[in-house]
């Protein structure tokens, strides 16, 4: 999702041509005389001169150029040559031929056609964590110098779970853009915490993982997890997870982070979950709850954007209660611009204005 017209994939810079090679000064062809007072000689020296040392790249070596990277970087991202030249607006040729001197100059093979089209080599993928975090630095610090004083503009990528996207995200962003509209926002989802770190986005906001990690963690809030199912009178408004686990239940699959949380509960109680099905999309599985009768354990968000306009049934569970972290995650070691800051300060805000409106345990809204 997007705010701000950025034109399409147009290169982020221009391409920077290589310096003019000086020779060192002892070297450069001189005037007779030139230098001394007229009438005086100079005896010859007894030894040849040592030389300066310089690191002024020799003959066939040739500092890398950003044109190159950001070829290297689009190809690796979008995977064939044809697509990478249409996104930096080049003629596939030129394209090849600049990822090949790239490779000549590194002495490295980067990339290796396949019938799924180019892909990295280890060379490569170790290029592109190395250098994606400096494009976009450049980047930033290009779009900082054309502000005026007082202005804030650049980019901004965040990332964050669906199931808060859809909660907070429209009302963020508008916000946001109303108050910066010279900042183009990026929200995105996927391998969040690994993206964070390989420098690819400038913050996430996710569910606290249970598996260790080395990245910057600021707590927002602790979400509820609800029970939501069929208005049936046999199952009480607040029940422990024992009495939860024992009915037809929806989850979301084991590489989904809300289910790590839910297993890590069941461990805790000595309970084996057995789903009927495992479903990636929360919605989904609310749909499926809505229309076969099964129950779901859910955060309070999601279940409080349905429950409203559906006859599914909120309740509590206790013994223990449920809650999931919801947390801001950045590199320690990678200062966020003002512009990602400022973004951040609106997500904090209107995750924690969330309202405790889902439905009461026991309620059915209709």
């Amino acid at each position: 999702m997007r705010t701000g017209a950025r034109g399409g994939h147009a290169p982020w810079f221009p391409a920077l041509g290589s310096r003019q090679r000086r020779e060192p000064a002892h070297r450069r062809p001189q005037r007779p005389g030139a230098g001394r007072p007229a009438g005086l000689t100079r005896a010859a020296p007894s030894r040849a001169p040592v030389p300066i040392k310089s690191d002024i790249p020799q003959p066939g070596t040739t500092a890398l150029e950003l044109r190159q990277i950001q070829y290297f970087i689009c190809l690796f991202e979008e995977g064939t040559v044809t697509g990478a030249a249409r996104r930096v607006n080049v003629v596939q040729p030129a394209l090849s031929a600049q990822i090949v001197k790239l490779e000549e100059e590194l002495g490295q093979k980067l990339f290796i056609r396949s019938a799924r089209g180019m892909e990295p080599t280890e060379a490569g993928r170790r290029m592109y964590q190395l250098y994606l975090p400096i494009l976009r630095d450049l980047s930033q610090a290009r779009e900082q110098m054309t502000l005026r004083g007082g202005e804030v503009g650049g980019e901004v990528v965040v990332g964050m779970i669906s199931s808060l996207a859809e909660s907070v995200l429209s009302e963020a962003l508008t916000d946001f853009a109303r108050a910066y509209p010279k900042v183009n926002v990026t929200v995105t989802n996927g391998p969040l915490l690994d993206w964070v770190a390989a420098g690819k986005i400038d913050a996430a906001i996710v569910d606290k993982p249970r598996r260790p990690f080395s990245l910057s963690v600021e707590p927002i809030i602790d979400e509820e997890l609800l029970l939501v199912g069929p208005d049936d009178d046999t199952v009480p408004a607040s029940l422990p997870l024992s009495a939860a686990a024992a009915l037809p239940l929806l989850f979301t699959p084991r590489e989904h982070n809300l289910r790590e949380i839910l297993e890590d509960y069941a461990r805790q109680e000595n309970l084996v979950f057995k789903p009927v099905f495992e479903i990636y999309s929360m919605t989904a599985l609310l749909n499926l709850a809505e229309d076969a009768g099964f129950y779901a354990i859910l955060p309070r968000s999601v279940v409080r954007r349905r429950a409203r306009r559906s006859p599914l049934r909120v309740r509590t569970i206790e013994a223990p209660a449920m809650t999931r972290q919801i947390i801001c995650v950045t590199h320690p070691r990678r200062p966020l611009t003002s512009a990602s800051a400022l973004f951040l300060d609106v997500l904090r805000t209107h995750i924690r204005g969330l309202p405790d409106g889902a439905p009461r345990a026991g309620d059915t809204d209709r």
